[in-house]
């Protein structure tokens, strides 16, 4: 497929752009979910050329997981085959939900509590094998070692392909990578986060998940430039909220986000954060409209030409922007334009 990347060093090719599962089951305005168009949109995505899906245990306490199951267990085009056999199924276990209703979860990184979270992974997800497993989080009360060593054994007996982290240091990183490769590192990076990149892009403005979730969920500075690490070791980089939660597409506004939604207590997404931030997306919108294209292809392109390890997997719930973000692909940026997006003020608000 033109401008297919290679996932790590598997050899296997995905399209350049995957597709993020979890804003159709929690985390943005959960009201308006619709199972069935969520289905339709993952189908669509595989036959458009999405092949890197992604997924996890704690999105929506598995219910994310039973939707990718159901949405890939069909048949394509004609001749094509199951669509499952077209993916790259990724999903990830170390964080459990404790209260769907509050989100409140925790981090659990036991090896026995970890082969369990992928036996029931594979159930919801009606496959014998996962492709690309995640540790979703580090937990702190288990040695890294340990946790990996145990997902390693379950790549010995057949469960899972290959192996990623979500979200760690360079140093857990390169611990872990001793014992078995890492095929893929994902991480928030994006126009207005680029912690990922050893750059440190959040201005002033206090956390916004309840001490439950922050403590469980929160990302973590990875150290360093972490996308350079992961080119040096020939994985891929795979970065979530690649259109910065819905920001830079200059679609949203503040005092819109029902109160289940992460963006309503999130400092990224307050009134003053909207005010302070306009530079970005005001940036991005013009680029966009000089290319006549769209912000959030502004967004992933910038990405894409950061390193050819990168695949993007960008959430929608909607078939147009599915098609928009995929197009994204053949977006050419100018250098003149890079440089543009490369200097964007830091960002106000901090991400968790």
């Amino acid at each position: 497929m033109p401008g297919a990347r290679e996932l790590g060093s598997t050899g296997r090719a995905v399209g350049p752009i995957g597709l993020g599962c979890m804003g159709m089951s929690w985390g943005y305005a959960e009201s308006a979910r619709d199972d069935r168009q969520s289905v339709q949109v993952i189908r669509d995505a595989v036959e458009a050329g999405a092949e890197l899906i992604d997924t996890a245990l704690v999105y929506g306490d598995g219910h994310n997981e039973r939707l990718v199951g159901e949405a890939l267990g069909t048949t394509g085009r004609a001749g094509d085959g199951p669509l499952r056999d077209r993916v790259v199924l990724a999903t990830k276990g170390g964080l459990v939900v404790d209260d769907l209703a509050t989100k409140s979860m925790h981090r659990d990184g036991r090896p026995a509590s970890l082969t369990s979270q992928a036996d029931a992974s594979l159930t919801r997800l009606e496959v014998d094998h996962i492709d690309l497993y995640y540790l979703h989080r580090v937990d702190p009360a288990v040695p890294v070692e340990e946790s990996w060593a145990a997902l390693a054994d379950l790549v010995t007996a057949g469960k899972i392909r290959w192996l990623g982290l979500s979200e760690v240091t360079i140093d857990q990183a390169e611990a872990v990578h001793r014992i078995h490769p890492v095929t893929a590192v994902q991480s928030e990076l994006s126009l207005w986060t680029r912690d990922a990149l050893g750059e440190t892009q959040t201005a002033d403005g206090g956390a916004g998940l309840d001490d439950a979730v922050a403590g469980a969920g929160t990302g973590t500075d990875a150290g360093g430039n972490m996308l350079a690490w992961t080119r040096d070791r020939g994985a891929s980089f795979v970065p979530f909220a690649p259109l910065g939660r819905g920001y830079l597409t200059g679609t949203l506004a503040p005092g819109e986000f029902e109160e289940t939604d992460f963006r309503a207590a999130n400092s990224r997404f307050t009134a003053e954060a909207f005010r302070r931030n306009r530079a970005i997306t005001d940036a991005v919108a013009e680029i966009a409209q000089r290319q006549d294209a769209t912000p959030a292809q502004v967004s992933l392109a910038w990405l894409l030409g950061l390193s050819d390890n990168i695949i993007p997997i960008p959430g929608t719930r909607s078939g147009r922007h599915l098609r928009e973000n995929l197009a994204a692909s053949d977006l050419v940026l100018s250098g003149e334009e890079r440089q543009a997006l490369d200097e964007l003020p830091t960002a106000f608000g901090t991400r968790y």
